[in-house]
């Protein structure tokens, strides 16, 4: 396999249009075209990383923070991150990065919080905004279902659990075929009325390039009229943050306690403690600060993150239980999350877990 088809599977479970703008996630070094020998899966690439990757003979290291984050003005091997990178580069090794991408998945970092948690009735904390397209094409009658099927196989019409959805509207269309033309339908220079379906489908925008290519070859009309749209609905499938149920309350100290075992932490920075009954938790991996008001308006009982300030503490208002765990412990599972993933997809593929420890914090 090659890089590219690797991370093709990677962005079913991720794609990168729904990572954040300021993000730089992908391929940040290496050659799509390059055969892998193995993939090592990492939370952070470091340079004991590359290590790693060199000794387990892996040339692509899938990692979820980006090792490249800012522009590099120069690469000298004066810091960290040019080191990582003359390596990788020097050893042939690619260097992929999902982020934000895995942080808005359904299935990425804070379901797999979710799930360490074992959560039940999950859903998106923070729905992504401008995710929802809307398809308007014409096409003849008799074209009308062929062209429909074809568009719900490659993913357009998904809404929710339900698929295949669009909505048609039956009317005649009409159009002169000018001297340099070749209609399918019609005569050079004569108006032609065809009895029409306009098909209107709704799409994630991560299809858009599918959609458009899908649509032109599979239209009988040599030019292919077609409107796409930007929906304001909120995308219940893609979207940072989580928030679930426990299959049990319990009181707060019993939480907390739970909540060390299940995330392996040694300590928790927590707010004032309220003697109420934790049920609903809200989870978002990484630095959550934002989701805070989003928590309490989703009656959340504890809302979990890490990188949160002194002052952000007050913003629980009486109202939740706020607990930093740490920035590498909300995220410490994504890489067992992307082994798993791969594995399941490729069985026969050497994919590895970086045994390499990056967490920059410790405790005294």
């Amino acid at each position: 396999m090659i890089v590219k088809q690797i991370t093709n599977i990677l962005e079913e479970l991720a794609p990168l249009a729904y990572a954040e703008d300021f993000d730089n996630v992908g391929l940040l070094v290496g050659d799509y075209n390059t055969e892998v020998s193995g993939v090592l899966v990492t939370l952070d690439t470091l340079e004991n990383v590359v290590d790693e990757a060199i000794e387990k003979k892996c040339n692509l290291i899938i990692s979820f923070h980006p090792i490249i984050f800012g522009g590099l003005k120069k690469i000298t091997g004066s810091t960290y991150v040019q080191r990582v990178v003359i390596k990788a580069i020097q050893n042939n090794i690619a260097i992929y990065s999902m982020h934000t991408a895995l942080d808005n998945a359904i299935k990425g970092v804070n379901y797999k919080m979710c799930e360490v948690l074992g959560l039940t009735n999950t859903k998106i904390l923070i729905p992504q905004k401008s995710t929802i397209k809307k398809l308007t094409t014409y096409v003849p009658e008799k074209n009308a279902q062929e062209l429909k099927e074809k568009l719900f196989e490659i993913g357009a019409g998904n809404i929710g659990n339900y698929s295949n959805c669009s909505f048609s509207i039956n009317g005649i269309g009409s159009f002169k075929a000018e001297e340099n033309a070749k209609p399918t339908i019609g005569k050079i220079g004569e108006t032609h009325f065809e009895n029409e379906c306009q098909i209107n489908i709704t799409f994630e925008k991560a299809l858009e390039e599918k959609i458009i290519n899908t649509l032109k070859q599979n239209h009988p009309y040599e030019e292919v009229a077609y409107e796409i749209i930007t929906l304001e609905n909120n995308n219940q499938n893609i979207g940072i943050g989580m928030i679930g149920e426990l299959d049990k309350d319990l009181d707060e100290e019993a939480f907390l306690t739970f909540l060390k075992e299940k995330m392996n932490v040694s300590c928790i920075r927590h707010s004032k403690l309220l003697n109420k009954r934790i049920k609903k938790v809200a989870v978002l991996g990484g630095s959550g600060a934002f989701a805070i008001n989003a928590a309490k308006q989703a009656n959340a009982d504890v809302f979990i993150s890490s990188d949160l300030k002194y002052h952000q503490f007050y913003e629980a208002e009486g109202k939740m239980i706020i607990a930093d765990i740490g920035h590498y412990e909300t995220e410490q599972f994504t890489k067992n999350l992307l082994v798993d993933y791969l594995t399941k997809k490729i069985p026969n593929f050497a994919v590895r877990l970086s045994e390499s420890k990056t967490n920059p914090i410790k405790y005294f």
